[in-house]
């Protein structure tokens, strides 16, 4: 059997037609180049037998796309972010476009590395989970007239399109749900960063002790440095614990932090929840696996995937102007974690 590449000049010989008209039908343009019904059946008809295969560096060359997506997220290692990621990639190949997927490890210099090795490879088009100090960059690509779409973070300041949980709902419903439960003492650790969506997590908790009647203490609040976290919680639940009034609950701003948090809990022989109740934010299964299965705020990964490849193909095929900016509920799903708290007879 030939290896030799089918070519749309093969087809014309075998149809008895010309390579202009092998190309309309093929393209999809039989219609405007008044190309019959019948022709344009024998032409696929014989592309099919043949087995040919389209040139997409050609079709990229004539029509100045290349029917790729740079996904550019903050942590392949983080559950929540590979989830998304799978997402994406699935809804964009239904769409019609390949996926080229970096990962910024949190660092707004590779951040800034991939987005111009993407520019570099044409991609279409970006979807972004923004890194700290990235802001410039999301300004740059939107004064280059680059299109784009922001994932579960973004920049208020900047008119954008984004698609992203709502972050400070997500957090007030996790502190009501605490307090609710008959816990007083409410910590939260969250990272130090000025990223938007985690001040809207501080924010959230904050709103949630106030509007509860419920003052908050200096030292139930810690942020983490994102480069050194073990060593932060672990300071972080020391300092909350040895306090004259201990903290009965923790709110953990992020997945990763979480985990941090439960190891050094652990090795301290505290017991969730009779000691300590635990609400955090992300899915995964470790959760479900620990001997207290964790309460968490489980965000919409497929809806906001979806979505997001959405916003961006209709950037990038109707040329839309208005930005669409869209929130997301989080839905708190109730574990051993965070139940009722026993009242303590005296």
């Amino acid at each position: 059997m030939s290896k030799t590449k089918v070519s749309i000049k093969d087809i014309a010989q075998k149809a008895g037609v010309s390579t202009a008209l092998v190309s309309y039908v093929l393209n999809g343009k039989e219609k405007e180049s008044r190309v019959g019904q019948e022709i344009a059946l024998k032409v696929k008809q014989i592309a099919t037998e043949l087995n040919y295969q389209p040139s997409h560096l050609a079709k990229s060359l004539r029509s100045g796309k290349t029917h790729t997506i740079g996904l550019i997220i903050a942590d392949i290692s983080n559950p929540f972010f590979a989830n998304i990621a799978r997402v994406v990639e699935d809804e964009a190949k239904r769409n019609g476009y390949t996926v080229i997927i970096g990962s910024s490890d949190e660092n707004a210099d590779k951040s800034r590395d991939l987005l111009d090795v993407l520019i570099n490879r044409q991609v279409d088009g970006f979807i972004i989970v923004s890194a700290e100090d990235s802001k410039e960059q999301i300004q740059l690509l939107l004064d280059k007239h680059i299109p784009f779409v922001l994932l579960d973070r973004y920049f208020p300041e900047i008119p954008t399109d984004f698609v992203s949980t709502d972050h400070y709902r997500a957090s007030y419903d996790a502190g009501t749900h605490l307090i609710r439960n008959q816990y007083q003492r409410i910590g939260m650790i969250a990272y130090d960063s000025q990223l938007f969506h985690m001040q809207e997590r501080i924010r959230g908790y904050q709103d949630a002790l106030r509007d509860s009647k419920v003052t908050g203490q200096e030292h139930w609040l810690k942020r983490i440095k994102i480069n050194a976290i073990d060593a932060g919680v672990k300071a972080a639940i020391d300092t909350m614990l040895a306090a004259d009034e201990p903290v009965d609950a923790l709110l953990f701003a992020t997945y990763s932090l979480a985990v941090s948090g439960l190891k050094h809990i652990n090795s301290l022989g505290i017991k969730v929840p009779d000691d300590l109740g635990i609400v955090s934010f992300g899915q995964a299964e470790v959760f479900e696996l620990y001997y207290c299965p964790i309460t968490y705020l489980k965000q919409p990964i497929v809806l906001l995937g979806q979505t997001a490849v959405e916003l961006l193909v209709k950037k990038l095929t109707h040329k839309s102007t208005e930005p669409a900016q869209i929130l997301m509920k989080a839905e708190l799903i109730e574990r051993a974690s965070s139940k009722t708290k026993k009242s303590v007879v005296t």
